[in-house]
C-alpha cells in the first residue's frame, strides 16, 4: 500500500480513538436503507445536544476498539455502520431513540456508556430517561418534599385551631 494511505489510515484511527476516549456515551448503529436526507436530519438533532455523527470503514473503528480494550464491541462491527459519539450519557441515546421509532430501517445495535458495554435494550432504556434538567427538578422536589409536607400539616392544625 501507498505510504500516504496507510499515514491517512492511522490518522483516521487515532482520531476515532480521541472521539471514544472524549466522550460518555458510544452508540453504533445501523442505517442501511435511509436516504441522505434522514441522515443529515439526524445529525442536525445531534449537533444540537453536542453529539456527532461519524461513518468509518468497521476494520479502522476495530483497531481502535482493540486499541482500547473494548472486545465486546467487535460483533457490532459488520455491515454498515454509523458511529454516535455524545458528550452526554442520556442526550445522544435519547435523539437516537427517537429517530429509530420514526425510521425502522434505521436500528441501534449497541455500544459504549461511560466506558462500560451496554446493549441496543441498554441503550434504549437511557434513551428513555428525563434530561438533565428533569432529572434536576425531580431531585430538587424530592428534596423540597418534606418541607412541605410539615408546613401543610401545621397549616391544617392552625386552621381546625381557628374553627
Amino acid at each position: 500500500m501507498n505510504q500516504e494511505v496507510l499515514k491517512a489510515k492511522k490518522q483516521q484511527v487515532e482520531e476515532i480513538t480521541n472521539d471514544i476516549k472524549k466522550s460518555n456515551a458510544v452508540v453504533i448503529c445501523e442505517y442501511r436503507g435511509l436516504t441522505v436526507d434522514q441522515l443529515l436530519v439526524l445529525r442536525r438533532n445531534l449537533r444540537e445536544v453536542n453529539a456527532k455523527m461519524g461513518v468509518f470503514k468497521n476494520s479502522l473503528v476495530e483497531r481502535a476498539v482493540d486499541t482500547l480494550g473494548y472486545k465486546e464491541l467487535e460483533p457490532l462491527l459488520e455491515g454498515p455502520n454509523a458511529y454516535i459519539f455524545s458528550e452526554d450519557v442520556i442526550a445522544g441515546p435519547k435523539i437516537l431513540r427517537k429517530f429509530a421509532r420514526m425510521n425502522e430501517k434505521f436500528v441501534i445495535k449497541g455500544g459504549l456508556i461511560e466506558g462500560k458495554f451496554a446493549d441496543a435494550k441498554q441503550i434504549d432504556v437511557i434513551g428513555r430517561l428525563p434530561g438533565r434538567e428533569g432529572l434536576i427538578s425531580m431531585f430538587l422536589s424530592v428534596l423540597q418534599a418534606p418541607t412541605r409536607n410539615f408546613a401543610c400539616a401545621i397549616k391544617a392544625i392552625a386552621d381546625a385551631k381557628a374553627n
